[in-house]
């Protein structure tokens, strides 16, 4: 856990609720943590997502991990200890869009664990819903459509700490959902993800 290092500071409560924003919006604040292997379709499942609940009048919010390393986390690197303060600084901000009421889709392969139990705690602490959508996907798959090219250029040796190459990823135990994005089509993934948000009470049928 990071360390305060701040002294003589204090939480100052609003007189606007979670329930105000949450009636307004007319739906519920949650994080959907998309996680998986690069080119697992993490961010395509999100992006399908944001649109249909765009469609449906549900307001999201989609945090990318390249989006977000070209700015708040700019600083950090692909060490294991980067990896870490990236995925904590990204669960501190998805917790502030959550207590707006907004959906928040969040997106990053994530490849630890702990840190991934280090957001769940953070959402679990403050009352809020945190939904593990792990995207599976194998990586013979995941390698053969290579978005980026990034796994070719990790089996030259010109990326270190690729995850899935020379850092390992490790699968979640208990997500809320599994998608096999190398099986399922992206209307399906969608339909189940829709279907999960409305039997948490995130928005309406």
């Amino acid at each position: 856990m990071t360390e305060q290092k701040a002294t003589n500071v204090h939480w100052h409560e609003g007189d606007i609720t979670r329930e105000d924003r949450n009636k307004l919006l007319h739906q519920k604040g949650a994080t959907l943590w998309f996680t998986g292997l690069s080119g697992s379709g993490k961010s395509t499942i999100a992006v399908a997502l944001e649109g249909v609940l765009l469609e449906r009048g549900n307001l999201s919010y989609r945090l990318d991990g390249d989006n977000v390393r070209l700015g708040i986390n700019k600083n950090l690197g692909f060490s294991a200890e980067d990896r870490s303060e990236n995925i904590r600084r990204i669960g501190e901000i998805a917790k502030l869009f959550v207590d707006t009421g907004v959906i928040t889709l969040s997106s990053f392969i994530s490849p630890y664990r702990a840190d991934r139990d280090t957001v769940r705690a953070l959402h679990d602490a403050g009352d809020m819903d945190f939904i593990e959508v792990y995207v599976e996907c194998s990586l013979d798959e995941a390698e053969k459509r290579d978005p980026k090219g990034l796994y070719k250029k990790a089996r030259a040796g010109e990326i270190k700490n690729f995850t899935g190459i020379d850092d390992p990823y490790e699968e979640p135990l208990k997500p809320e959902i599994v998608l096999h994005s190398d099986t399922m089509s992206l209307e399906k993934e969608v339909d189940l993800l829709l279907q999960l948000l409305i039997e948490r009470g995130v928005i309406n049928p």
